[in-house]
C-alpha cells in the first residue's frame, strides 16, 4: 500500500490534530475546554501540548498529519513562536499544517512579510480570542486544511499513478529478458516487491497445475518469506482462497492475503499471492493490472521456449543413449555425465544458464563414436595402432555432425565432441590443446567422464572402489584433467556418487 493510501485513510476516520503551543498552561486547558465539543465531517479533535519552540518541533517531526497550530509568538524567545513558523516551513517543508498565531502582548505582532512568507492563516490577540471567535478560526483553518489535502491528494495520485508506469515498464523490461521459468518467476516476484512498494510482505508466486487435490494443483515457482517446506504455504484456508480465485477467475482480498489471478494463454493461471497486506489501494490495483497483462504474454513465451528446450534437450539425451546403447555396459552413462557436469559448473561459479546448457550438451560428447566400427568400439582387449587410429577420428566426426548450428546447446555440444579428449598438458588428441585453451565444457566433460569410467565396469575393466578412483583423479590432475575441476570433484564426491547411485546402470 502506497504513502497516499494510508494517508487518505488516516485523513478520512481519525481526530483532526490540533498543536498548542504557549508557555502557559492555562491558554492549554482553556483553549481544550472551549473546543471540546468540536467536530467537522464527524471528526473531533485531539489535542498536543508543547510549551516551547523546541518541544513543538518535536511533536511536529514526530506527528507529520497534524492540521492546526494555535501557536505563541514570546515565549522562551520574543520570536520564538516565528521561528517555529519558518521552521515548519522552510526546514521541515510542512506546507499543508494551517497557523494561527496567538500573543498576549499587544505590539508583538509580525510584519505582513512574515505572514506571507510563512504561510501564517491568521494572527489573534488571546484576549480577542473569546469562544466564538475560537471556534470560527478553528473551523476556517480546519476547513483550509482539508480543503488543501484533498486537492494535493489528487495531485499525487496522477503523480504516484505515472511513476508506478514507468516502474512498470521498468520492471516489464527486466521480466522479459529472463530466459528460464525459475529466473522468471524470481525476476517477477522481486519486481511486483518493488513495484507495490512492499518490500516486507511476503509475497508467493504460484503457478496454476493439473491434479486431483487442491494441494497439487499449484506449483509454487518462487517466494519470499521463512517457510520451511511448501506444505506451510497450502494451509486449508489459503487452499480455499485459491480455488476460488481459480474458479471465478478474480482476485481478491481475504483478510491479509491477497489473491490475484492473472490468466494467459497456456491454461495455466498465474496466482500472485501477498500475505499480510492491509489493503490494496487502487493505484497498486491498477498497476498491477497493467504489468501483469504485459507478464501474462511474457510467461507464455517463457512456458513455449522451455517446452522448446525441453524438447530439444530430450532429443539429445536419447540421440546420446542411441550412441551409447552400442556398448551394454554403458547403461545410464549420459545421464550420470550430465548430471555431473551441471554439479561442477554450478560448484565453479559458473552461471546458471550457461550450467544448463553444458548439462544439455554433455550427452553428446561421444556423438562420433557412431561412426566407429563395432570391431572396435567393442573390442574386449587392447586396441592395436591402426584400430586406436580409427577409435581417434571419433572427435573430429562428433565436431563434423553437430558443426554449423546456431543453437546454443548444439553449439556447445560440437566444442564438447571435438575437445574432450583434449588433454591438459597437451597431449591428447586430435588438436593438441594444451591448459585453457581447451574450452571449460569440455576440461569439465573430461573429469566427469574419467570419473564415471572409473566408477563403472566396462568390457575391457571392472568398476574401481571410490577411493582408488578418487587416487587416480588426484595422479591425473594437471597432466590429463584441469586441477580445478579435479579438486571441485574431490570436494564434491559424495555427491557425485549420490548422482551414481540415482543413475546405475
Amino acid at each position: 500500500m502506497t504513502n497516499t493510501a494510508v494517508m487518505s485513510t488516516s485523513f478520512r476516520s481519525s481526530p483532526w490534530k490540533i498543536l498548542l503551543v504557549d508557555d502557559e498552561p492555562d491558554i492549554h486547558d482553556v483553549t481544550k475546554l472551549t473546543l471540546h465539543r468540536f467536530e467537522l465531517d464527524g471528526r473531533g479533535l485531539q489535542f498536543f501540548d508543547a510549551y516551547s519552540g523546541p518541544e513543538a518541533k518535536a511533536i511536529l517531526s514526530r506527528e507529520p498529519d497534524i492540521a492546526l497550530v494555535f501557536l505563541d509568538v514570546v515565549m522562551e524567545t520574543e520570536d520564538a513562536g516565528l521561528e517555529v513558523a519558518r521552521w515548519m516551513r522552510q526546514d521541515l517543508k510542512n506546507q499543508f499544517t494551517r497557523i494561527v498565531l496567538r500573543t498576549g502582548q499587544p505590539g508583538q505582532a509580525p510584519e505582513e512579510s512574515v505572514i506571507v512568507d510563512y504561510d501564517i492563516n491568521d494572527y489573534k490577540e488571546k484576549t480577542e480570542l473569546d469562544r466564538t471567535k475560537l471556534f470560527t478560526t478553528t473551523f476556517a483553518a480546519l476547513r483550509a486544511y482539508r480543503d488543501i489535502f484533498t486537492v494535493e491528494e489528487a495531485r499525487r495520485f496522477q503523480v504516484t499513478y505515472r511513476e508506478g508506469l514507468e516502474r512498470v515498464i521498468e520492471a516489464s523490461a527486466h521480466i522479459y529478458q529472463q530466459r528460464n521459468m525459475h529466473d522468471f518467476a524470481n525476476g517477477l516476484l522481486q519486481q511486483v516487491v518493488a513495484l507495490l512498494r512492499l518490500e516486507k510482505s511476503m509475497l508467493l508466486r504460484l503457478r496454476g497445475a493439473s491434479g486431483v487435490s487442491g494441494e497439487n494443483r499449484y506449483e509454487v515457482l518462487a517466494k519470499i518469506g521463512n517457510f520451511d517446506d511448501d506444505h506451510q504455504l497450502f494451509s486449508s484456508e489459503l487452499l480455499r482462497h485459491l480455488n476460488e480465485a481459480t474458479v471465478n477467475r478474480i482476485s481478491r482480498l481475504y483478510g491479509d492475503t491477497y489473491v490475484g489471478y492473472f490468466p494467459n494463454q497456456s491454461g495455466k493461471a498465474s496466482l500472485l499471492v501477498l500475505q499480510g497486506v492491509d489493503k490494496v489501494s487502487e493505484i497498486d490495483s491498477k498497476l498491477l493490472e497493467v504489468f501483469s497483462s504485459g507478464v501474462a504474454i511474457a510467461f507464455d513465451n517463457i512456458l513455449l521456449n522451455q517446452e522448446i528446450s525441453d524438447t530439444q534437450g530430450e532429443l539429445i539425451m536419447r540421440l546420446g543413449d542411441v550412441v551409447e546403447s552400442r556398448s551394454p555396459e554403458a547403461g545410464n552413462h549420459v545421464r550420470r555425465m550430465a548430471e555431473v557436469c551441471h554439479l561442477l559448473a554450478i560448484a565453479s561459479g559458473m552461471d546458471a544458464d550457461e550450467a544448463a546448457v553444458l548439462k544439455q550438451a554433455a550427452p553428446m560428447h561421444d556423438i562420433g563414436k557412431i561412426a566407429t566400427p563395432d570391431s572396435v568400439l567393442l573390442k574386449p582387449g587392447k586396441l592395436d595402432a591402426g584400430e586406436w587410429d580409427i577409435m581417434r577420428l571419433h572427435p573430429q566426426v562428433g565436431m563434423s555432425i553437430l558443426h554449423g548450428s546456431h543453437r546454443p546447446i548444439l553449439k556447445a555440444a560440437s566444442i564438447i565432441a571435438h575437445q574432450h579428449h583434449e588433454k591438459y598438458d597437451g597431449s591428447g588428441y586430435p588438436q593438441g590443446l594444451a591448459g585453457e585453451e581447451i574450452h571449460i565444457y569440455a576440461r569439465i566433460v573430461a573429469v566427469a567422464d574419467v570419473f564415471d569410467a572409473l566408477m563403472h565396469s566396462r568390457c575391457y575393466k571392472p568398476a574401481w572402489p571410490i577411493d582408488e578412483v578418487v587416487a587416480h583423479l588426484k595422479n591425473v590432475s594437471g597432466s590429463h584433467l584441469d586441477p580445478r575441476f579435479v579438486e571441485l570433484l574431490v570436494q564434491n564426491v559424495d555427491r557425485a556418487v549420490e548422482i551414481n547411485e540415482r543413475f546405475p546402470d
